[in-house]
């Protein structure tokens, strides 16, 4: 049996990537020519170029395939080519599960997120079924990522596609050689380089359960149903100490208000279009920080199986990563 992954060069890919060669499957991955080999590394698996944005590529990926996990996605918070978020992740992802129709693909995993997911007002743990609407997606990432999973949800609908639809949180961990925001905030806290912060709340899972969520929905999820893959809800403060404890650091003691940010994000983006490098600070970010984005992974854990490690051991493992590689 042939399992194609798409996204096996990045942080949650490679390890759904290595929690499917552990568990016996023959894996091909889809590769971009110019994506960063190093997950890759020292791994048995066959590998195929192509993107999400070249249809034929995909086709030919598919070939003998009997499973799909479509982990892929552009995940940024800013770009400088808005339309970019939704030719990968949204025209990407339709036609995919397309080919993967066409190819009589049997079973499917497509990786969505918990930003598509409503929140609720009180700051208490949603889950799949928490009520959300289109305008509450909060920048091109969102958006994008609320199209593919409706594209996803439609084509289960009328076409009969094969998918199971996971829904991680934030998840932390080693390999994140992006790094993803998350994980740079991480890596920036972890340096010192963070005096100051916006306090929110994110849910923190460590990446290698968010993978072995994968594998759980693909053996016993059910078509068409969705799993939010989450770990521990914490507020930012406490996710800054727990990095300060775990390097010797004073943690950051001024807590800004994001009013006070936004003018500074609105800069650097700016700049970033002049410069050409990614702003250290996003519209988006700050427009984010102002939700507590908490979420039950209680649906996951009754009918899958799921299960996950304390969120400090989470954070600890993405420390140590970015301390070993520098």
């Amino acid at each position: 049996m042939t399992t194609l992954i798409t996204g096996a060069t990045g942080f949650v890919g490679s390890s759904v990537l290595r929690h499917l060669l552990d568990a016996g499957h023959e894996v091909r991955a889809l590769v971009r020519p110019r994506s960063d080999p190093r997950n890759l590394a020292d791994l048995t698996l066959e590998r195929v170029a192509g993107d999400l944005t070249d249809a034929a590529s995909l086709r030919r990926a598919l070939e003998g395939c009997d499973a799909l996990f479509h982990v892929a996605a552009d995940y940024r918070l800013w770009t400088p080519d808005t339309g970019t978020p939704y030719r990968v992740n949204v025209d990407g992802t339709r036609e995919l599960m397309h080919a993967a129709l066409d190819a009589g693909v049997r079973r499917i995993v497509y990786t969505s997120s918990v930003a598509v997911l409503g929140l609720n007002a009180d700051g208490s743990p949603a889950d799949e079924d928490t009520p959300v609407l289109p305008a509450d997606m909060i920048g091109h990432y969102k958006r994008s990522k609320y199209l593919a999973e409706e594209v996803v949800r439609e084509l289960v609908r009328t076409r009969d596609l094969p998918a199971v639809i996971v829904n991680p949180s934030t998840p932390v961990g080693p390999r994140d050689t992006r790094p993803t925001p998350t994980g740079q905030m991480i890596r920036d806290a972890a340096a010192g380089r963070m005096p100051a912060f916006v306090d929110t709340g994110l849910n923190i899972v460590h990446v290698d359960d968010v993978a072995a969520g994968h594998l759980l929905a693909y053996e016993r999820g059910k078509i068409g149903e969705r799993y939010v893959l989450g770990g521990e809800d914490l507020s930012l403060q406490e996710i800054l100490s727990e990095i300060s404890r775990l390097t010797g650091r004073r943690p950051p003691r001024v807590r800004l208000a994001p009013a006070l940010i936004m003018p500074v994000a609105y800069a650097a983006e700016a700049w970033a279009r002049v410069s050409g490098r990614e702003p250290l600070v996003t519209v988006t970010g700050v427009r984010l920080a102002r939700k507590r984005m908490f979420f039950s992974s209680g649906k996951a854990r009754r009918e899958l199986g799921y299960s996950t490690r304390p969120a400090s051991e989470a954070l600890a493992d993405a420390v140590r990563w970015f301390r070993e590689n520098g």
